[in-house]
């Protein structure tokens, strides 16, 4: 398993997430076009497509520890739910958070997505005032 202190990137799924990049969901697109990219989140950064563990997350900010999924339908399937719920538990055991927010959340009311987001990174702010430092 890679290391702690690397926020357990994983090279072996390094040739995945460009795939995953390049056949990204509309509301993928949205949510990193209109909130996550280029410190647009309170001054934080964000990277998409992130490989962790055994994972890749859909949108991952390393100085929050914070892990944004959006889930379509495909989550919904059977069997898919399970995964997920797995799939957060091991990553909420290595100290990552996991927000999740639904594809048609995310086109329909992206508002209500930015403060879920921004609320939850002000309540971190608040618990650990030197995360500020990495904000710009």
């Amino acid at each position: 398993m890679p290391p702690k202190s690397n926020n357990y990137y994983n090279p072996r799924l390094r040739k995945y997430d460009g795939k995953h990049r390049n056949s990204s969901t509309k509301a993928e697109i949205k949510i990193w076009k209109t909130l996550l990219r280029n410190r647009m989140m309170l001054g934080y950064s964000f990277k998409r497509q992130r490989p962790i563990g055994n994972y890749i997350a859909d949108f991952f900010s390393p100085d929050l520890k914070l892990i944004i999924e959006t889930d379509g339908i495909s989550h919904w399937m059977d069997g898919s739910l399970e995964k997920d719920v797995r799939r957060e538990n091991q990553l909420q055991e290595k100290g990552f958070t996991v927000l999740r927010f639904e594809d048609s959340e995310v086109m329909q009311a992206i508002v209500n997505v930015s403060r879920a987001i921004e609320n939850w990174i002000l309540q971190e702010e608040e618990k650990n005032p030197d995360l500020k430092k990495h904000a710009l």
